[in-house]
Formats: structure tokens, C-alpha cells, sequence
């Protein structure tokens, strides 16, 4: 087997994530093509209080806006965001609110059985499982959203498994290239994104983390020679646990990538290219923008470079063909969180 490279495991039906007790169920760790993880175990047994962590993240990506939008739980706080940034302007607007506790979220214990919200003085989220995809609304004194990211038959998504031990473990589900299109409006001026050229990006976690952890999480999504490709790839909070979270979508279809890619970035310079690489890849990404996040509350931490560009190069399906990436519009980001 080639450095880097690992075996993991295909799961093709239903599985739940934890053991009653609340311990990580061996038979859960893999990977999947579509969502078949119980996660309602998260929050529930003998495991400490304050380590439960859910998210959903959506980011959408078109040519003239890039929007985020955040609803989590951390156990002892909350923190949502709604954040959209104007590419021609380079102007970003958002609101970020963190509560104490987790009583202004919303989430459901699985992916797919109820929508997702956030409400408080500041900002309101809604995210609902809608025949066709998932409709995505939010608002705020300045900014207010209705996007529906699509859904096509056969669309397939990586979901992971991440074990540090029995203890510590995630959950994730990594959604790329959902067609989107909608409105978002910022303060009084509404903009349409049209489908065809605006994309969608789901980020579902449910776990149980480290107290401190670092990662990288790149993603892209739009169109290479008549193809639509979906790039999603990460590192280091994978490190030593045997799972990558790395995988292509061509046209709807996953590619698991299972090699522990090399991230080769410069901290100094964070709009410098970054290379992705190995057997299975050779990507440079080009930024134009770095989203910087820190957050300082004592026992919470945040220190965040979510840098959007372009990626280019090639990598590899399951077949061993390379596939070309041409001007891939996302983002790559180096997070490092105590929490």
C-alpha cells in the first residue's frame, strides 16, 4: 500500500453511532455514500457533559456572493452566524452571536429528521428538509436569505466516522456541489442567485470532541469541462485515526479518497497558494479572500483563516482516472479550537 494510504470500511446500512452507554459503537466507524448514522445517542449515557458537539454549517458559493450560516451547540454554549460577503466589493456583513447554554438551537438528533434553527435577539435561522433538497432562510437587521440548495436523485455525500478513542469520536457528513439558487438581501437590496452557478456546501457534525483540536477543511464546488465537481478534503483532526475525510464527487457520484493528504501552506501569508497533495492528488488553491474568526471566552477559544479561492489541478477517481479541476470556486481553512 502506497504511504499515506489507508483501508477503510464501506457502511451500507443503518448503524448507530453509540453503544447505550454512550461509548463510540465499533460497528460506526467507516464511511458512507449516503446518511445511515444514528447520532441520537449524542448527549445521552455516562459520557461527561460539555464534550456533546452539534453543528450544521451550510456555505454557498455563487459569483457574486459567498454566504455562511452556523446553528451549533457545544453543551455550555451556543454559537450562530450569519455572514455574506460581496465579491466585487470585498464588504462582508454578518451577525455572530454566542450564548450561554445551548437553548437558542434547535437540532436534530439524526440528519434528516427535523430542521435546524437558531433564535435569538440578533439572529434567526431556519434550515428545513424540503421535498427537493433543503431550504435555507436566516435574518438579521441588515441581511435577510432564502436559498434552496437542491437536491438531485442519486446526489451522493461523504459521511465519516473519526475515532480518537471510545470516548471521543465525530461524526461528520460533508455535502458538496448542491445546486442552489435563491435571494439574499442586504439592507433592503436583494440579490438573485442563480442556479447553474451558485452552489452549496453542508458541513453536519455529532460527536464528542477533545478539549483542544486543530484541523484543515477545504471544499469546492462548480464545473471542469462539462462535469460538476465536488472537492472535499481535510486534515489533521484526522491524524492517527486510521479515517480520512477526503473524497471527489463527479456529476453526483463519490470517490472516497482514502490517503492522508499533505497540506503545504504558509501561516504568515495566508493568501499565498496552497498545495494539496499526494498519489491521489496534486491541487493548488488560490485565495482572493481570508474570512478571519477569534473568539476569547476563557474555556471557548476560536482562531480561524477560512480562505475562499479557486482550486486547480487534478485528482483522482475511484478508477484511477485523473480528473481535471479547473477554476473550482471554495474555500480553505486552518482552525484551531478550545472547546
Amino acid at each position: 500500500m502506497t504511504a499515506g494510504m489507508l483501508n477503510e470500511t464501506e457502511i451500507t446500512s443503518r448503524v448507530a453511532l453509540t453503544l447505550p452507554n454512550g461509548k463510540l459503537n465499533p460497528a460506526a466507524v467507516g464511511w458512507t455514500r449516503t446518511p445511515l448514522h444514528d447520532t441520537s445517542g449524542i448527549g445521552r449515557g455516562l459520557q461527561r457533559w460539555g464534550r456533546n458537539k452539534r453543528w450544521e454549517y451550510w456555505a454557498i458559493t455563487s459569483p457574486t456572493h459567498i454566504i455562511a450560516l452556523t446553528v451549533s451547540s457545544l453543551d455550555y454554549a451556543a454559537v450562530h452566524e450569519l455572514w455574506v460577503l460581496d465579491r466585487a466589493t470585498g464588504e462582508s456583513v454578518g451577525a455572530n452571536v454566542t450564548g450561554i447554554l445551548g437553548g437558542s438551537a434547535t437540532l436534530p438528533t439524526s440528519l434528516g429528521d427535523g430542521s435546524a434553527r437558531a433564535k435569538t435577539g440578533k439572529l434567526t435561522i431556519d434550515i428545513a428538509e424540503v421535498p427537493g433538497g433543503t431550504r435555507l432562510r436566516a435574518s438579521t437587521a441588515r441581511v435577510r436569505l432564502d436559498i434552496m440548495a437542491a437536491k438531485p436523485e442519486g446526489h451522493e455525500s461523504l459521511g465519516v466516522v473519526v475515532p480518537w478513542n471510545d470516548r471521543q469520536f465525530q461524526y461528520t457528513v460533508k455535502d458538496v456541489a448542491r445546486p442552489a439558487s435563491g435571494t439574499v438581501s442586504v439592507d433592503g437590496r436583494s440579490h438573485h442567485l442563480a442556479a447553474g452557478d451558485s452552489w452549496a456546501v453542508l458541513d453536519h457534525g455529532r460527536g464528542r470532541w477533545p478539549y483542544s483540536m486543530h484541523w484543515n477543511w477545504g471544499a469546492g464546488s462548480g464545473t471542469t469541462d462539462g462535469r460538476t465537481i465536488g472537492l472535499q478534503l481535510g486534515s489533521k483532526w484526522t491524524d492517527g485515526t486510521g479515517a480520512t475525510e477526503n473524497a471527489l464527487l463527479v456529476d453526483g457520484r463519490l470517490h472516497k479518497i482514502s490517503e492522508s493528504l499533505v497540506w503545504d501552506y504558509s501561516t504568515t501569508d495566508w493568501l499565498a497558494p496552497w498545495h494539496i497533495h499526494g498519489a491521489s492528488a496534486d491541487l493548488v488553491f488560490t485565495p482572493f479572500y481570508d474570512k478571519v474568526s477569534a473568539i476569547n471566552l476563557g474555556v471557548l477559544s476560536n482562531n480561524t483563516h477560512q480562505c475562499f479561492g479557486h482550486y486547480d489541478g487534478d485528482i483522482a477517481d475511484s478508477d484511477g482516472n485523473r480528473i481535471k479541476v479547473a477554476g473550482i470556486l471554495g474555500w480553505a481553512e486552518d482552525v484551531h479550537n478550545r472547546w
